[in-house]
This record gives structure tokens, C-alpha cells and sequence, in this order.
């Protein structure tokens, strides 16, 4: 399945959900659903699944760090310094 844009004259470009087959040696296509009125948005999110990729729509601006937990050389280092009874501040 597929994307199409065709071009519809004076009017805007007709979106369409496609299938292309075989019949013999030739080549056909099929329309699954015309996705004109959808917004441009969308279109692009359901062109990169059929490519095989996964959308996170707004995943950045939606969430919030508000805590880290040290890991690798990090939580070693912090440790360690733990051990030492060092005295430290993650400011």
C-alpha cells in the first residue's frame, strides 16, 4: 500500500490510499480510500507507518522530565563517592 497524489485539474490534489497488484504481466492499482479531506498532518504520519516507521505525534512537547536516575559511569562515580562519605551537590 501506498500514498498517491494525483493532480486534479484547477482544484487541489486528490490524496488517495492505494494497493498496487499484478495481473499477468501487468502492473494495476487500486484505490483503498480517498484521504483528500484529512489534514496534511495525518497524511504524513500514515505515510511514514506504511513505510514501516513509528510516529510519536507531539511526544516532545507533551512530556516532562522531572527526574533522571543516574546510570553507567555516572552511578558509579556517585557511588563511589557515597562510600567515601564525600560530600557532593547534584545542583
Amino acid at each position: 500500500m501506498f500514498i498517491d497524489v494525483v493532480p486534479n485539474g484547477r482544484s487541489a490534489p486528490a490524496v488517495l490510499l492505494r494497493e498496487s497488484f499484478r495481473e499477468g504481466r501487468k502492473v494495476h492499482k487500486r484505490t483503498i480510500a480517498n484521504l483528500s479531506q484529512m489534514p496534511p498532518a495525518l497524511i504524513d504520519g500514515l505515510r511514514a507507518l506504511l513505510a514501516g516507521g513509528a510516529v510519536v505525534g507531539g511526544a516532545y512537547h507533551s512530556l516532562e522530565i522531572r527526574r533522571s536516575l543516574p546510570h553507567g559511569h555516572v552511578a558509579a562515580a556517585l557511588g563511589m563517592m557515597r562510600k567515601l562519605e564525600c560530600e557532593f551537590s547534584l545542583n
